[in-house]
């Protein structure tokens, strides 16, 4: 497992080969900012990074991660809005063409959730989690009133694919998202990556299922 000097030791390595490599990507990015097309909400799980899964270059994705790749509904209060401003941000000044939900298999938010890990914990104790994930309560129960009835149903994957529909969901309640969506200038995408297997599954919004990515690969 990396530490920080493991992390330096990387930084050390990529200054004096991909820097180097990109120079010229870097240069154009430093003068004239930024311009991704696409903004991708993932989970903070250290497994699943964005860039690693859709090997994207520098300046081309705009990301945001919390945990469980959650995304809050559309609300006007003072409080601290962290995924709300990036999503703001990402398609009113950046206007982005797309935002991707990305979740992802074995997700410890998911766990926790459908386990109740941290129901009723103090604050340092988990209290911050469980009040995130009560986003997906409802879901949750339906997850695992199906598992219930249905042993081959899998509860966690039922509820990782449930919160990214969720999300969806969600970002349709910010104004700025919707009216930019009917206008057809901003396309809404969910997907799940499988750790195990390296498996990308797309949502399809004609059928509403989760559909396997072809990997091009000839084995």
């Amino acid at each position: 497992m990396a530490g920080f000097d493991d992390l330096i030791a990387g930084y050390r390595r990529f200054r004096g080969g991909a820097y180097v490599e990109q120079r010229q990507r870097y240069d154009a990015l430093a003068a004239a900012g930024q311009k991704p097309r696409v903004m991708i909400i993932a989970c903070s799980d250290s497994r699943v990074d964005p860039s690693r899964v859709f090997d994207s270059g520098p300046g081309e994705v705009f990301v945001v991660r919390n945990v469980a790749n959650l995304v809050p509904p559309y609300e006007t209060d003072r409080g601290y809005h962290s995924a709300s401003a990036a999503i703001e941000f990402a398609v009113t000044q950046l206007e982005v063409e797309e935002l991707v939900v990305l979740g992802h298999a074995q997700c410890g938010g998911i766990t926790a959730s459908l386990t109740g890990k941290f129901d009723g914990a103090e604050h340092g104790a988990g209290a911050f989690i469980d009040h995130w994930m009560d986003m997906i309560e409802p879901a949750r129960d339906a997850a695992l009133k199906a598992a219930a009835a249905h042993p081959d149903v899998d509860a966690q994957e039922v509820l990782e694919l449930a919160a990214i529909r969720l999300s969806l969901a969600n970002l349709r309640s910010f104004p700025f998202v919707a009216a930019r969506e009917a206008a057809g200038t901003l396309t809404l995408r969910g997907a799940h990556f499988g750790i195990a297997d390296g498996a990308l599954r797309v949502l399809d919004p004609a059928t509403d299922r989760f559909v396997p990515v072809s990997t091009g690969l000839s084995h």
